[in-house]
């Protein structure tokens, strides 16, 4: 069982011979006060250090899109008698003939009217009109994201990205925009997609999550704020890394800064298994896998 805020702070401060507390937070005394920033730092920089197996998370949800009708007007960014806005926000994508590419929306006026970030190229009534959210909000404890983990599941194909800037303006702005296969990037705290989808699709990709302390009642936290609470990385990994940064905070030295790295490494090597590393010239590829199977037809 892991140990709480209150022993690891113990254990460290016993071991350096400081007086050992009763309580940490909330604690007035100044090494207690400090020894509870500098533990909080180890778990800060320990979740940046390694892709931990542990704070491997998936994040999956479906795409939304709304098709109606409205109108339009030449030369006017307002799409008026919509028979229902609620679903929609500025993370929704407009399509429909007259309507511009990568036209957003940039307001939501009413429950049946919204503006765009561009206007009409034609007027209509009742004109089919596909909204569809290209901007998803990213989870509350992201960190960073673990690469070629982002796949549409309803397709089986894997996305295409992060795109850059360049490649992202490319898509949106010029004449090839659309494809069958979903790209994306990362980029104001949302993730986007591209093209605009009209048919609900199962995306999802794998990240590395921010909180790595627990409550006692085992939810997740990004610090320790509670003598109760404990915490994912390996005990000792967190007492050596208190010592370390103690020391190093007095300015006496990287005393621990050894044991601390050994005691890393050796975490960091038990921690989820590595691959096996084969002394052929070429790994054997006997069945089909990810790098010999083709996107379509099969062979066909």
């Amino acid at each position: 069982m892991a140990s709480t805020l209150l022993q690891l702070v113990q254990q460290g401060m016993g071991e350096m011979g400081l007086s050992v507390p009763t309580t940490v937070v909330g604690n007035t005394n100044q090494d207690v006060i400090q020894c509870l920033s500098l533990i909080n730092a180890v778990g800060y920089e320990m979740i940046r250090k390694h892709q931990w197996q542990w704070t491997s998370k998936v994040n999956l949800f479906q795409t939304n899109y709304l098709t109606t009708t409205g109108n339009l007007t030449a030369n006017s960014a307002v799409i008026t008698n919509i028979p229902t806005t609620a679903s929609l926000s500025t993370y929704y994508t407009v399509t429909g003939t007259g309507i511009l590419n990568n036209s957003q929306v940039q307001s939501v006026d009413s429950s049946t009217q919204v503006t765009m970030q561009q206007k009409a190229t034609t007027s209509g009534t009742g004109v089919a009109i596909t909204f569809s959210q290209t901007k998803y909000a990213m989870p509350s404890d992201f960190d960073r994201q673990i690469d070629r983990t982002h796949w549409d599941k309803t397709q089986h194909w894997q996305m295409i990205g992060p795109e850059t800037a360049q490649q992202w303006e490319w898509l949106t702005s010029g004449y090839i925009s659309t494809g069958p296969i979903v790209r994306y990037r990362i980029w104001g705290d949302t993730f986007q997609i591209w093209p605009p989808q009209g048919t609900q699709h199962y995306l999802g990709f794998e990240y590395i999550s921010n909180a790595w302390a627990n409550s006692a009642a085992g939810v997740a936290k990004t610090s320790f704020t509670v003598d109760t609470d404990t915490c994912t990385f390996p005990d000792r990994l967190m007492v050596l890394g208190l010592k370390n940064k103690y020391y190093q905070a007095k300015g006496l030295g990287d005393v621990f800064a050894r044991d601390y790295e050994a005691e890393y490494f050796l975490a960091v090597a038990n921690d989820a298994g590595s691959q096996t590393l084969s002394m052929n010239p070429r790994v054997p590829e006997v069945l089909l896998g990810w790098n010999n199977i083709p996107d379509s037809g099969y062979g066909a």
